[in-house]
């Protein structure tokens, strides 16, 4: 309920108005079922971008580090990702993956969209980098589709200096 409420009242429409989001791959995802949305992780933003535009419902997973945060920031931040139902994830080894894809693929269960950055943390200067195998493992696992999706715009919009808004080009 949550989810709906920030994404149809709240944060959905001031983010779209704001940052005008554009994500290439958008008419690949399936209408329903279980399916993969693997995109390019270029900013904080894009955990709040790209569920303001998806028409379905995405659960994320997200870094632990989201969940456990100190101080007030920290405390609001992991209510938010609890909120909207994102899944912590360890990414402090092998095991730790493991856990990441039975979470993964009990989302996939459900028939639901799971997103996921395959390079497994944010690009720091723009590059996209080598992936990780998870995403092969529960596509092939759960046999759902895995939709490449691409959030345009917003390393430019997130860097120290720029603006918030993104340019209309």
């Amino acid at each position: 309920m949550f989810y709906y409420v920030l994404k149809y009242v709240v944060l959905g429409p001031l983010l779209r108005l704001l940052f005008r989001p554009r994500i290439e791959g958008l008419e690949h995802i399936p209408a329903d079922g279980a399916a993969i949305v693997a995109g390019n992780h270029l900013s904080f933003s894009d955990h709040f971008l790209m569920p303001a535009i998806l028409k379905r419902r995405i659960t994320f997973l997200a870094k632990a580090e989201y969940f456990t945060g100190p101080g007030l920031k920290g405390r609001l931040t992991a209510a938010f990702f609890r909120s909207a139902g994102q899944i912590p994830v360890d990414r402090s080894g092998k095991d730790a993956g493991q856990a990441a894809i039975r979470e993964g693929l009990g989302v996939l269960a459900k028939g639901e969209l799971l997103g996921i950055y395959p390079e497994g943390t944010r690009s720091h200067d723009g590059r996209l980098y080598k992936g990780k195998v998870g995403v092969a493992v529960m596509a092939l696992t759960a046999r759902v589709p895995v939709v490449p999706c691409a959030m345009v715009g917003t390393f430019e919009s997130s860097r120290r200096g720029r603006s918030c808004r993104r340019s209309s080009g």
